[in-house]
């Protein structure tokens, strides 16, 4: 049988767009890509880029306040979002741009529509077409799940907050992953009133519990009105927001409600049923170690398979699809130590297992630290970092790292090749400090704290 093409891609994401490129500009391969939206998917449009671009604004308050106890005669004046919307419009638009070139310059065809299946091998195009390939990789990402309650009452979601023509003078947001507590962070740097509500215990479940008190602490003394163990039970619009009532007897108006408590894979509607495909919960793709799913000439990546939901893991599971499929490199992506980040202030790094998960399987010993570091403490803010180490009691490898302390992403990354490589607690402590730095605390901790 002759196809159209060789690969389509249905979704113009980090993944997919890795995918096009490696195949079509590597491999030579017939490629045609299929983007209903913007090019660029979850992480560039509406996620990881702009959300950094808005951390990075909203930690300038604070700045300020440390330039005055240095010595500098400064006057902040207020946020003006609209300046800042404009340029961050300005940049996303350079970054979608930058795709298109890509994926140009692989010569991969782009379509600007949806695409759905209507069997393992053909792909039906919104804007009238029909077209064939051998293979067919799902890369449509995720949304947001907004419950009946928020979304009668007209709840934003994290999507909607980029788009925001002014910033609201008070916001109630809802959930306590890393998602909520970023932009709970962020408002409440630019000067927003913040409360949140979640119904756990506390926030950032599955990260490390210790890591996890700690930046919570730190959110309620920057001022967010964080309530744990509270949901909502009523949401009404009224004059001037939203009237909230929660379980714990609470009622307020907020001028806005956001709502960040999961996302979900976006499949519904695709036809990968009809096609045959394997939908797990939630709607995720289920795939093997290969990314292939039960039908051999459909695969996925990235979020809409709903493994590891993270840029760098969909990017590195679409290379590992086209060296597999059309470079005759037989490639597993590797999900195990992935580093991440979470960007809350101050910033979360983490890389390998929490202290509950490793005590669960092994004798281990714990080395932390907490301190104020130098910048803040001279400044006369009361910040405190802290450092984490979980060791093997028995090889003495590090089987995890967190970190709570600004510029905790850029010190994970490095830190993750270490553990990586299987650095043992010795390797660290045979590492000269570099001094005065945060970091240095990593290799100087000789005591475990604990052991389990």
């Amino acid at each position: 049988m002759t196809f159209d093409y060789d690969l389509f891609v249905i979704g113009g994401g980090s993944g997919g767009v890795r995918a096009a490129r490696i195949a079509a500009g590597e491999y030579g391969a017939r490629v045609g890509l299929a983007e209903e939206y913007r090019m660029g998917g979850t992480c560039v449009i509406r996620g990881c880029v702009p959300k950094k671009l808005m951390v990075f604004a909203s930690s300038y308050r604070g700045a300020v306040e440390d330039a005055r106890a240095y010595g500098w005669e400064v006057t902040a004046g207020n946020f003006d979002w609209t300046a800042f919307r404009a340029k961050l419009d300005t940049e996303l638009d350079r970054l979608e741009a930058a795709y298109r070139a890509g994926l140009n310059g692989a010569k991969v065809t782009i379509h600007d529509c949806r695409a759905t299946l209507e069997d393992a091998h053909t792909v039906r195009l919104t804007d009238g077409g029909r077209v064939t390939a051998k293979h067919v990789l799902i890369a449509t990402g995720g949304r947001p799940f907004l419950p009946p309650i928020a979304a009668e009452a007209g709840a934003m979601t994290s999507n909607d907050i980029f788009l925001m023509e002014r910033l609201p003078r008070s916001v109630l947001i809802v959930g306590g992953g890393f998602i909520a507590c970023e932009f709970a962070c962020i408002l409440n740097g630019m000067g927003v009133a913040v409360t949140q509500f979640y119904r756990g215990e506390q926030i950032l479940r599955g990260f490390d519990g210790e890591a996890r008190g700690h930046i919570a602490e730190h959110m309620r003394e920057a001022g967010v009105n964080l309530h744990l163990g509270t949901e909502v039970i009523e949401m009404t619009r009224v004059e001037g927001g939203t009237r909230v009532k929660s379980t714990d007897g609470r009622e307020a108006v907020y001028e806005a409600v956001v709502y960040a408590t999961g996302r979900v894979p976006n499949t519904e509607g695709l036809g990968l049923e009809a096609a045959g495909v394997t939908l797990g919960r939630g709607g995720k793709v289920i795939v093997d170690d290969w990314s292939q799913t039960v039908v051999p000439s459909i695969y996925a990546v990235g979020d809409v398979t709903d493994r590891i939901n993270l840029t760098p893991v969909a990017i590195r599971e679409g290379h590992a699809f086209a060296d597999t499929v059309f470079g005759a490199r037989p490639t597993r992506p590797d999900h195990a130590l992935v580093p991440s980040a979470v960007f809350t202030q101050p910033e979360f790094g983490t890389v390998g297992m929490t202290e509950e998960a490793a005590r669960d399987e092994r004798p281990i010993e714990v080395y932390a630290t907490a301190f104020r570091p130098m910048q803040s403490a001279f400044a006369g803010r009361p910040d405190r970092v802290m450092m984490k180490l979980i060791v093997c009691a028995e090889t003495r490898k590090v089987l995890g790292c967190h970190i709570v302390a600004p510029g905790a992403g850029e010190m994970i990354q490095l830190a993750a090749i270490a553990i990586r490589m299987g650095a043992t607690k010795e390797d660290f402590d045979r590492t000269v400090a570099v001094h005065p730095v945060m970091a240095e605390e990593l290799v100087t901790m000789r005591k475990p704290v604990r052991k389990a």
